[in-house]
């Protein structure tokens, strides 16, 4: 094969051919990837918002995969950027790389079973029961029933059969009477309709691709179940790397309650003999029994009973599970549809027995700050039924993150918000990196030397050598000090715990008055920002939207067209808008966004770092907020040419000793606390709108 050209020439014909113009930080970015690669070295790198750092990520690894013949694996968090890499990055790139690398690039797209339209189940298997809470419920019925209807119509146009692609989509509750998990399917050599099933098929096309494009929740199921998912890699690009952690706690989340106990039961009926089943639900009487006595909230131990019920529901359910097929036995051979039923009662019995014995081992360990998981009680009202679930996520992800991703790949990892604190170690800590101290070397030092050019520079391999990563911010094209001012009402008294304080909606009004509108509203809690939707639209002649009374997308899509709305929301605003443009100069945070002092998990994460003399305040709740905060007031500025303003009403952040730590995870904006000065900034941006 002909030497390929260097990773600065695909990058700059590439820009050429998208029509794009030549960013300094994309090259950066570029020519860092690409050193990672050769290296073997893992990178964190911070690229804000209009580096264009799909592409500077894409060249390389397209480079690296048509060079050695290897996969390279991209992870995205959201369903937006997965599409725009599939649908538009992707397919300009391997046209416009053709020539240079040879032949053209071949990309897929890879999800979970569950995201796939199961032909074998919409064409022979009947809809689950509703559960009990549904029985009465006459509309949810028919809902589902439409649901299903369409699904049904659409399996015979779709050729992906993949759930994201079913606008406007369907409930959980309707897409899971057409699809199935990974424990429930047949088999493609066993299932009637495998030679046309869709997840086979994109199983197939990604073990041909050179880059598969996948989500953080497959790459999580890829290393914790230990069966390989993914083709076979060396290299893995993750973007939106700032939500690795909970992606991955997400997967890693079991539930216990009697609602999917007696599920798991039902499945089974007809399956197995009676009187097996008649003990799995006394079990679950006796599950239920427990849990209606015990208050909600964090498990420092096993109630007193608790043990003596898990042993009883583990017992029950692995008595159930060997009835249905000894582990170990082939399944028998016959009607299809009586297998398929069998896998979906087995995989469902498995779930209560294997959750039922992590909850019984959880404390095992005597130091709580050891134990893998953290177990809480939580109650949920249902359509007017109280339901109790014992909830269980592991303390930490890292050492798996460290054992099972970073340890059988390179790994490079960005996003646009990756420092807190203006350190990358916050979030490193959370993958199961070492901090930079413990390092040789000054890590984006070592990458800025790099000659792009050169040939491989892996060291050789050492028995001796620790992990090793890299870091380094390519910055971003935006003038923030210019284009953006960071007002923090420091006048104002510190938020409560009883709604938005008079003055907070006072100074919210003046502010919105001021910018004519244009403004994006980010709230702690819904009930924050409907309470603010209800009396500003009293006050204000400007239209408000609120998130929660139309699809996000259709609001999002209003409040763009429309310079005079402004849009109140809460959390997946934060993330979730991209509005470049005069229809948004103005970004209000109504409070720092903490998490919840009684969230049971990163309670328990708080303390496990204090146990190890660590800052737990800090190392938890202080990066969950940084990273909100980047988050947040990365909404403001969207292409090079947007001027705002992001008030932030909360006066901790300047009054607090850790607003420092906050402010420093945030771009160089203008800062100040006067509002008369936020307040003709903000007239004078919407008179130059208007003109």
């Amino acid at each position: 094969m002909p030497e390929l050209p260097p990773v600065p020439t695909l990058l700059a014909t590439a820009v050429e051919a998208l029509g794009g113009t030549a960013r300094t930080g994309q090259q950066t970015m570029s020519a860092a990837v690409a050193h990672s690669i050769d290296t073997k070295e893992h990178l964190a790198i911070q690229a804000g918002t209009g580096t264009g750092k799909s592409l500077a990520y894409l060249v390389p690894s397209l480079r690296h995969a048509v060079e050695s013949g290897r996969t390279v694996v991209v992870s995205t968090a959201t369903i937006a950027l997965q599409r725009q890499l599939v649908d538009r990055d992707l397919p300009r790139l391997a046209q416009a790389l053709e020539k240079p690398l040879g032949r053209r690039a071949r990309f897929a797209i890879l999800k979970g079973r569950n995201n796939y339209l199961c032909l074998h189940k919409i064409n022979s298997i009947a809809p689950d029961e509703p559960p009990e809470t549904e029985l009465f419920d006459a509309f949810a019925i028919s809902r589902l029933g439409r649901e299903v209807q369409r699904l049904n119509e659409w399996a015979s146009d779709t050729e992906t059969g993949d759930r994201d692609e079913l606008v406007p989509g369907v409930t959980d509750r309707a897409w899971r009477q057409v699809s199935v998990s990974a424990r429930e399917c047949l088999g493609k050599g066993r299932c009637p309709f495998g030679t046309d099933c869709f997840a086979e098929r994109a199983r197939a096309e990604s073990g041909q691709a050179d880059v598969v494009v996948t989500n953080h929740a497959l790459l999580a199921i890829d290393a914790i179940s230990g069966i390989q998912v993914l083709p076979e890699h060396d290299v893995v690009v993750i973007d939106e790397a700032h939500e690795l952690v909970d992606r991955v706690t997400g997967v890693a989340t079991a539930e216990l309650s009697t609602a999917t106990i007696t599920a798991a039961a039902k499945r089974c009926t007809k399956l197995v003999d009676e009187g097996e089943l008649d003990r799995l639900e006394g079990a679950a009487e006796a599950w239920h029994e427990l849990l209606e006595d015990l208050p909600p909230g964090r498990w420092a131990d096993l109630p007193p009973g608790g043990t003596q019920v898990l042993a009883l529901l583990r017992d029950a359910a692995w008595t159930v599970r060997t009835a249905l097929a000894p582990p170990g036995s082939s399944a028998p051979q016959g009607d299809p549809e009586a297998a398929a039923a069998r896998n979906m009662a087995v995989a469902a019995i498995e779930e209560v027995h294997d959750t039922a014995v992590r909850a019984l081992t959880a404390f095992e360990e005597p130091d709580a700050a050891a134990r893998r998981d953290v177990l809480w009680l939580a109650v949920d009202e249902v359509r007017g039924v109280a339901r109790r679930t014992l909830h269980m996520a592991p303390l930490s992800v890292g050492g798996l993150l460290r054992n099972r991703l970073f340890g059988a790949s390179t790994v490079v990892l960005t996003s646009a918000t990756l420092q807190v604190g203006g350190s990358f170690d916050g979030l490193a800590a959370t993958w199961g990196l070492p901090p930079h101290t413990t390092g040789t070397r000054e890590p984006a030092d070592s990458i800025r030397r790099v000659d792009p050019d050169l040939a491989n520079g892996a060291e050789a391999p050492s028995d001796t050598g620790s992990m090793r990563w890299n870091s380094l911010d390519v910055g971003s094209p935006f003038d923030h000090a210019k284009s953006g001012i960071l007002y923090v009402a420091g006048h104002l008294p510190a938020p409560g715990r009883d709604g938005l304080a008079p003055a907070y909606l006072d100074e919210i009004q003046r502010l919105v008055e001021a910018a004519g509108g244009r403004t994006l509203g980010l709230f702690s809690s819904m009930r924050a920002a409907k309470a603010a939707t209800e009396i500003l639209r009293e006050r204000l002649d400007t239209p408000i939207l609120c998130q929660g009374e139309d699809s996000t997308g259709t609001l999002v899509r209003r409040f763009a067209e429309d310079p005079a709305t402004s849009l109140f929301g809460t959390l997946s605003l934060w993330q979730g808008v991209d509005v470049p443009g005069p229809s948004l100069s103005l970004v209000i945070l109504d409070r720092i966004p903490f998490p919840r002092p009684d969230d049971p998990l990163l309670v328990a994460r708080q303390q496990a770092v204090q146990s190890r003399g660590g800052n737990g305040f800090l190392a938890v709740a202080a990066n969950h907020a940084a990273l909100l905060l980047a988050q947040g007031t990365g909404r403001l500025l969207r292409s090079v040419n947007d001027r705002g303003v992001i008030a932030i009403l909360d006066p901790r952040l300047v009054t607090a000793r850790y607003g420092g730590y906050l402010r420093a995870s945030l771009p160089p904006y203008w800062e100040t606390s006067d509002p008369e000065v936020v307040l003709k900034a903000l007239h004078r941006l919407s008179a130059a709108a208007e003109n």
